[in-house]
């Protein structure tokens, strides 16, 4: 303890800085337990590239996939009994027909977890900029009733095709939208949607992250906000933390808001992943009275 299950680099994700390998080295300094690799699967259509890609073509993106894997493997194998290394993903789920890939990358390199995340809504980009999340919106007739409708039904997908061991940023659909809009509680189809996400996916024992980067979009609270934690608490989800860090800069980015995010909503329990060797299988643990763990104080998280 404690542990993220959410992370990027530099060396193999366009938009974040640094190398793994000194993403792993800044967990360890700051005495993690576990580190969860996940960088993106790679997207097989031109159209889906980003800005800073355009000097990439979608094979590129899977020869970068493939060269993360190895070095990860190299990165666990260095640092055996030093920090607990998982090895997985975060999906890029743009079409339904991305399931099939999503799959096949998981079997081929026989991938620890997934982190199941959504980034688009009608094939636009959700999280790029607020431009780009505007383009959505007006895609939906600027109605976020609907903007969010389909991004739950999307989620909704993800979830009961893959069947993703950790679900990324629940309501990442709420990034740009103003304080107004945000509230999902009060919108009777959309709650009923999120209602059912969340059903689906404790159904197979999935985990939620507490995503603590939404405080660095300038969000209230991490992902996901108030309403929907407490939804998740109600029914019985189980929780881990994630500082979605895309380098070494950001690993434990906004830890010191997440524990008191925990403690406001009392949330004493955390789950994390091990990998045990002998038989590799993956395996869920429960920390309990996880807010009292001297991690928290170690770190300067912990101001009382």
């Amino acid at each position: 303890m404690p542990f993220t299950f959410h992370t990027h680099s530099g060396q193999f994700c366009n938009h974040a800085h640094g190398t793994l390998e000194e993403v792993i080295e800044s967990a360890k300094s700051k005495k993690f337990h576990t580190i969860g690799l996940s960088e993106h699967i790679p997207r097989t259509r031109a159209k889906d590239l980003y800005p800073e890609e355009s000097h990439l073509t979608p094979p590129d993106l899977f020869e970068l996939f493939e060269n993360y894997v190895e070095e990860a493997r190299r990165l666990k194998a260095l640092n055996e009994n030093k920090i607990n290394i998982i090895i997985g993903a975060e999906t890029e789920y743009i079409t339904p027909e991305a399931t099939s890939l999503i799959e096949e990358l998981r079997s081929k390199y026989s991938l620890d977890y997934v982190v199941g995340s959504l980034h688009h809504v009608k094939e636009i980009p959700i999280d790029f900029d607020k431009e780009t999340y505007q383009k959505a919106l007006d895609s939906c007739g600027g109605d976020y009733n609907e903007l969010y409708s389909v991004y739950f039904d999307a989620q909704y997908e993800l979830i009961t095709r893959i069947k993703p061991e950790v679900i990324g940023h629940f309501d990442l659909i709420r990034i740009f939208s103003p304080k107004s809009e945000q509230s999902l509680a009060d919108r009777p189809e959309v709650w009923a949607k999120v209602q059912r996400n969340i059903d689906a996916a404790i159904k197979y024992n999935a985990i939620f992250e507490i995503n603590s980067r939404a405080w660095k979009k300038g969000l209230p609270n991490a992902y996901p906000l108030k309403d929907v934690l407490q939804e998740l608490i109600n029914r019985g989800a189980k929780f881990t933390i994630s500082d979605d860090s895309h380098g070494p800069r950001d690993v434990g980015l906004y830890y010191s808001n997440l524990f008191e995010y925990l403690k406001t909503m009392n949330i004493k329990t955390l789950s994390y992943f091990v990998k045990d060797s002998d038989n590799d299988v993956l395996r869920c643990v429960e920390l309990t009275d996880a807010l009292n763990h001297p991690f928290w104080t170690l770190n300067g998280y912990n101001q009382n």
